[in-house]
């Protein structure tokens, strides 16, 4: 199929329920697959590893038992899971889930994987190991900060959604533009199909779709930023409560895994491992601990405003389930 001049076709219908972390998506997705039949899938970077369950704020075990969950608990913790995975795996998922009879329903807030999914992936280009290694000499040298700096100059929708203690994928985005003069931001936007081929995602190749039909993104967003912080700030009291750091203290005792490793980077994880280095204090990893979610928090946000298609739910307003309920309704009746 030559991509440049046919179609693909687009995936059956399925509905996004989105939301920056601690917006209650857990329960709005529940409170939906009680009044449908859908199968949910996660589509979360964190909840793809198995052994960390409590600094996800993974579902609990009865929930994950009430509805069919997908791509929770597939990846070992060594072993990256990318948005080229998430694609190949959504695509067959939606389509499985559709054929048996059910809404496929995505549930996350890693806002990168849905814009893969619906938009597709332009072909990156390959790690050059001169200008990875200027880079990373460049960090030692220079600090992250001003790594951060010249990423917001050339590309700062890219420096905007990224913190700037995140050295892997700042480094990986000048790389790109360094590489290809052009900004990684520009790179996604450029709508590529993503094709569905063993685990991978390339151009031209044998199954292809397109997005939605018909996008159906239902979006929990807070309208007072205090009523999110709060959630924040107690999530993160009941991990540390229910034994966050003896779970990672866990990972550690693997002895395969590292601070560099993709899946110790997530927020939490990164700043525990920080503390039981040595490398902070372990009395400020709860104050460190719930900035660095309120950060990814704003990076959602950031994200989800960009998405004019999404319908918007108050999340911290009283009647928010029966919102989203009246959504979910009317997006899968227009799209019957």
């Amino acid at each position: 199929m030559n991509t440049e001049t046919q179609a693909a076709p687009a995936l059956p219908f399925h509905l996004a329920l989105v939301g920056p972390t601690a917006s209650g998506k857990t329960a709005a997705a529940m409170a939906i697959a009680n009044a449908m039949e859908v199968e949910i899938i996660s589509m979360d970077s964190a909840l793809v590893y198995c052994g960390m369950d409590i600094g996800t704020a993974k579902p609990s075990a009865q929930e994950l038992a009430a509805v069919p969950h997908h791509l929770i608990d597939i990846r070992d913790p060594l072993r990256a899971y990318s948005a080229a995975d998430f694609v190949t795996d959504a695509q067959a998922l939606i389509i499985g889930i559709n054929a048996r009879g059910k809404l496929p329903l995505l549930v996350g807030g890693t806002m990168l994987y849905y814009k893969a999914l619906c938009e597709g992936l332009h072909a990156m280009p390959k790690a050059d190991p001169v200008i990875r290694a200027e880079l990373e000499r460049q960090a030692r040298e220079q600090g992250l900060g001003a790594l951060h700096a010249e990423l917001a100059r050339v590309d700062p929708i890219t420096a905007a959604r990224l913190h700037p203690a995140d050295g892997q994928r700042i480094q990986r985005a000048l790389e790109v533009f360094r590489i290809t003069g052009q900004a990684l931001s520009s790179l996604h936007a450029i709508k590529k199909v993503a094709t569905y081929v063993h685990g991978t995602v390339q151009t031209g190749s044998i199954e292809q779709y397109g997005g939605p039909a018909t996008p159906a993104v239902i979006s929990l967003e807070p309208t007072e930023r205090g009523w999110l912080h709060a959630r924040i700030a107690r999530r993160f009291d009941a991990m540390l409560a229910v034994g966050f750091l003896d779970e990672v203290r866990a990972l550690r005792a693997r002895g395969d895994l590292s601070a560099n490793t993709p899946s110790m980077r997530c927020v939490g994880y990164r700043q525990a491992w920080e503390a039981l280095d040595g490398n902070s204090p372990l009395n400020e990893l709860r104050d460190r601990g719930i900035f660095a979610t309120r950060q990814l928090a704003k990076r959602q946000l950031t994200w989800l405003r960009s998405m004019p298609e999404r319908q918007v739910v108050a999340a911290d307003a009283s009647d928010a389930m029966r919102q989203v309920l009246a959504a979910a309704h009317a997006l899968r009746d227009a799209a019957a």
